[in-house]
């Protein structure tokens, strides 16, 4: 079975319903979106010819709702050097959904791309401890796509109902492709499952109660495979803003950091907890 958050329509992407956020039942979540502007961009460079260049940052802006409609992906250059090359993605959609009426930017993004080196030969200080992933017994190796594995007061499972608490959490994650019949890259797995960082940040005893408002992924090294884990590493709180911060690892240790900045949503808060959610049907 393909699973995929889109199919390509020419140069436009189409919503699968596996794109559809619990929020509302006309909106794209960030997962999704976040996916899209990374696979963007990761284009663009690629077609500039520069594969000795990897992608070391992805700040994305969730500043309006993307609905289940038809997206364009439009790339800029903003800078090509022998060391580094910006591109800035926008996502566009029709205002009503016709396709003829007027394009509106939903979420853009920033994305930096670096030439590897030499390594530095003094010595500087690294933290020594690395998140761990679940067990190979619990969760195989494995490109297939699969409901996350989470861990939090409670040892991991994908049964959400055990996770809904105010522990600390770490998931671990395949997500499926981008769009489908295009094999899932690295980067773009990471630039997906940097928007679960509300998942490890603002998922407490009540459900999500906060909606990002963006996300900032860095990298030093792409993820080996397509499977990705996040442990939350720092959250502040004030009046409503959120402020989280977790790790990104793969099997082979750190990978970099993802931060969200969110803003409270009580009134429609996702209750992950629930009958429904807590059996872990869906991807």
């Amino acid at each position: 079975m393909d699973l995929s958050f889109f199919t390509s329509d020419g140069d436009t992407l189409v919503p699968t319903p596996m794109a559809l956020s619990s929020w509302s039942d006309d909106q794209l979540h960030g997962v999704a979106v976040s996916g899209a502007l990374g696979r963007a961009a990761e284009r663009a460079v690629a077609d500039l010819g520069r594969a000795e260049l990897v992608p070391v940052r992805l700040s994305v802006d969730l500043f309006r709702a993307t609905r289940m409609r038809p997206c364009r992906l439009e790339t800029t250059v903003v800078r090509e050097g022998p060391r580094l090359c910006l591109v800035d993605v926008h996502l566009r959609q029709d205002v009503d959904g016709e396709g003829d009426g007027e394009q509106v930017t939903t979420a853009r993004a920033s994305a930096l791309f670096l030439r590897t080196g030499e390594a530095p030969t003094g010595e500087v200080w690294m933290p020594q401890d690395a998140p761990q992933p679940p067990p190979l017994e619990v969760a195989p190796v494995s490109d297939e796509p699969h409901v996350p594995y989470l861990r939090s007061d409670a040892d991991w499972s994908q049964n959400f109902r055990e996770h809904q608490n105010a522990g600390r959490k770490t998931t671990w994650s395949t997500p499926p492709a981008i769009v489908s019949g295009e094999p899932l890259t690295g980067f773009q797995a990471a630039a997906a499952m940097a928007d679960g960082t509300s998942l490890t940040s603002n998922w407490g005893s009540r459900g999500v109660e906060h909606i990002n408002a963006d996300i900032t992924l860095t990298l030093a090294r792409r993820p080996v495979g397509v499977t990705v884990g996040l442990e939350a590493s720092d959250r502040v709180e004030h009046d409503g803003i959120a402020v989280g911060t977790a790790t990104i690892f793969d099997r082979e240790g750190r990978l970099g950091t993802t931060v969200v900045t969110a803003m409270t949503n009580t009134r429609r808060s996702v209750d992950l907890g629930s009958d429904e959610r807590a059996r872990g049907d869906d991807v």
